[in-house]
Parts: C-alpha cells; sequence; structure tokens
C-alpha cells in the first residue's frame, strides 16, 4: 500500500490559502496577513511567505511594497483578451470539429449539459466552480474532435489561461450559468442536425460574448458603486 505523501508547511499553506480564495472565503482584495495565517496554521510566517509567492506566480496573490498581499482582482482587459481570442480560436475549432462529432460525443455533451441545469435546480446553493468544471468539460467534448491539432492546443492554451485569472467567472455572474446551458442547447441542436459550419461557428462566438457582457456589465457595476 502506498503511502500519501507527507505536505510540507509551504504546501500546507498554499493549499488552505487557495481553497480560501477557490471558495470566495478570501474575496478579490482580500488582505493576506501573513502573521495570522501563521497563528491559524500553527507554523511560522517563513512556509507562509513561500506559499503565498508560489500564489503571486499563478496570478491569484498580488504583493505591494509597502501594502502587503492581497488576493488578486480579477484583471478586467486580460480577461477581456482571453475571452475575445477564445471566442474566434474556439468558435473555429468547434465548426471545424462539428462533422467530426459522433452520436456518443453528442450525448456525452447533453449529458454535462444536463448535470449542469441541475447544478442550477437542484435546491441547493450554486457551486460556480462545480458548474465551470463541467463547462470546460461540456466545451472540450466538441472542439476536441477539430482535426487542426495546432488548433486544439492554442484553445486549451487560453482555457487554461482563464484558469490562472480566476477559477470560475461565474462566481461573479452566476446569473449568466442558465443563459449559458440554453446556449449550449442552441449550439447541440445547431451540430446534430447538420447547420452549415458558417452559423455553429457564429453561435459559438455569440455564446463567448455573452459571458464577456454579463462580465463586463458586473464589475461596471462594481466600480458604480463603490465610486457611489
Amino acid at each position: 500500500m502506498t503511502e500519501t505523501p507527507t505536505l510540507s508547511k509551504s504546501q500546507r499553506a498554499y493549499q488552505w490559502i487557495k481553497e480560501r480564495i477557490a471558495t470566495q472565503h478570501f474575496t478579490p482584495g482580500y488582505r493576506l496577513v501573513l502573521g495570522s495565517i501563521a497563528n491559524e496554521l500553527d507554523m511560522s510566517v517563513v512556509p507562509v511567505r513561500e506559499a503565498i509567492r508560489q500564489l503571486e506566480a499563478e496570478g491569484l496573490v498580488t504583493y505591494l511594497r509597502n501594502v502587503g498581499a492581497h488576493v488578486s482582482m480579477v484583471d478586467e482587459e486580460r480577461y477581456r483578451a482571453s475571452m475575445q481570442a477564445l471566442s474566434l480560436i474556439e468558435a473555429a475549432a468547434t465548426a471545424l470539429a462539428a462533422r467530426h462529432l459522433t452520436a456518443a460525443d453528442l450525448q456525452r455533451a447533453r449529458e454535462i449539459n444536463l448535470r449542469m441545469t441541475e447544478l442550477l435546480t437542484d435546491g441547493g446553493s450554486f457551486d460556480p466552480h462545480a458548474f465551470t468544471r463541467l463547462n470546460k468539460d461540456f466545451h472540450a467534448v466538441l472542439y476536441q474532435q477539430c482535426p487542426n491539432a495546432r488548433l486544439v492546443e492554442l484553445v486549451e492554451a487560453e482555457w487554461a489561461r482563464l484558469g490562472h485569472m480566476r477559477d470560475s467567472i461565474f462566481t461573479f455572474v452566476p446569473d449568466r450559468a442558465g443563459a449559458s446551458v440554453a446556449e449550449h442547447e442552441e449550439i447541440l441542436t445547431l451540430i446534430s442536425t447538420g447547420a452549415p459550419i458558417d452559423d455553429i461557428e457564429q453561435q459559438l462566438r455569440l455564446h463567448r460574448a455573452g459571458t464577456l457582457q454579463a462580465f463586463l456589465s458586473r464589475t461596471e457595476h462594481a466600480t458604480e458603486g463603490a465610486m457611489a
């Protein structure tokens, strides 16, 4: 029986902080006080500082001289750029993959979308992180059959870039989740009925544009509220 390796103190601190960022216990802008975290975890500030550096490298934490460390805000310009890029390349990859998708592929995508719907209707609190993971799986089923391997690499690189910015954008725009699921059904209908490739590509672009617009509207409202 293989024993689970023991985490170092810095690894424990890293996982502890990252989990609280992911669950929004530590919200964007939250100040991370090294001494308080060290006391909470019963360790010195040295491993906590190492954990903060790792999180800073991943873009989850920002450190400013004379200010300290705080949870990074979503970089609006970087997010906009990545979403616009993903809108173009993922739409193209999915359109090219459409004629290569099997009935089993489409059934798999529908099952994932059904699970996303269940997250919205199970009566419990909405889990944006689980929703985002399923959302990524849904789109992967559709674009990974693209015959252009380089295009698939580019799509996955942009997905990874978005993940580094924030584990789940649906944390900020939970109301967008329902529309996203409905749009998935529209995409599947176009593919399954043999719609023109251009129509499928256009629908994917509109789908991405909807999420981007929802996020930008949310940040604009937040900024206006802070200035009021």
